[in-house]
């Protein structure tokens, strides 16, 4: 029988897996956002491709070079993405309450392929739930800037 700790390192591994499908993986780095907040459940992610930081629709702005090869951004594709990301969230949402173990509210995962390296941070507090002005698309955008400034 898997722990928990097994159960969701596999989960968000296939979240990373997904993120990574989708850009064929072409990129340096992956940034998914998670967040939990009951009834809520909000998935989305970033890249990092030829050292800028974009959303997954802006993949082919970032142009290079002669054999510049075009990502498939369309909505259909971009829908698919955060329904599977979605259904993975869930999944962690199942294995926290089958190990009686806290869910996250909000989940930031930081993967760089070329070392194969997943950092994840963790916030138990409700971060948009208790405020009038705050969605958690505000939350995701406001930490893609941030990502972005560091650049």
């Amino acid at each position: 029988m898997k722990t928990f700790e097994e159960c969701f390192s596999e989960i968000q591994s296939d979240m990373v897996s997904i993120c990574l499908e989708y850009v064929e993986n072409k990129v340096e780095e992956v940034f998914i956002y998670c967040s939990y907040e009951p009834t809520i459940y909000v998935f989305d992610v970033f890249y990092k491709i030829k050292g800028k930081i974009v959303h997954k629709h802006q993949l082919n702005k970032v142009k290079s070079d002669v054999n510049y090869e075009l990502y498939d951004v369309s909505r259909e594709r971009q829908k698919s993405l955060l329904k599977r990301g979605n259904k993975d969230l869930k999944q962690i949402h199942q294995v926290c309450v089958k190990f009686n173990q806290a869910m996250p509210t909000e989940m930031k995962l930081h993967y760089r392929v070329r070392q194969n390296r997943l950092r994840a941070q963790y916030n138990y507090e409700l971060i948009y739930s208790n405020e009038k002005e705050l969605l958690p698309d505000d939350v995701f955008i406001a930490w893609f800037k941030e990502v972005k400034e560091k650049q």
